[in-house]
């Protein structure tokens, strides 16, 4: 991934709205959701979710299809897998992560480097 393509999928997320419908349509799967459905669950305003759907669709996290009459919204889980190792790319100094812990700041379970443990 780029760095453009990962500053595009970021910005789309940096906003109250488009990761609230983000993360309804994680939850729904990826049987997704009707507009009228997200607006319902999210609160927002349909004339407001059409923008946010075009900002979340431009960075690749949505994609859409035609049911019936109605337009069904599935989180793109292929993109934000990808921006994910993106950002996890070099993790823990280039070494493979060994724990959770390991990720989170816990240096109790990272190897020690002569930095660690000066003499």
């Amino acid at each position: 991934m780029e760095n453009k393509t990962a500053v595009i999928a970021l910005a789309a997320l940096a906003q109250e709205s488009r990761l609230a419908i983000y993360r309804a349509l994680v939850q729904a799967g990826p049987t997704g959701l009707a507009a009228g459905k997200i607006s319902e669950v999210t609160g927002i305003a349909p004339s407001s979710l059409s923008f946010h759907l075009k900002e979340l669709s431009y960075a690749n996290l949505v994609s859409s299809r035609n049911e019936s009459r109605f337009v069904i919204y599935t989180a793109n889980f292929s993109a934000m897998n990808d921006l994910l190792a993106f950002l996890t790319e070099n993790c823990c100094n280039g070494n493979a992560c060994l724990s959770l812990a390991a990720c989170s700041g816990n240096n109790d379970s990272l190897p020690s480097t002569p930095t660690d443990n000066p003499s």
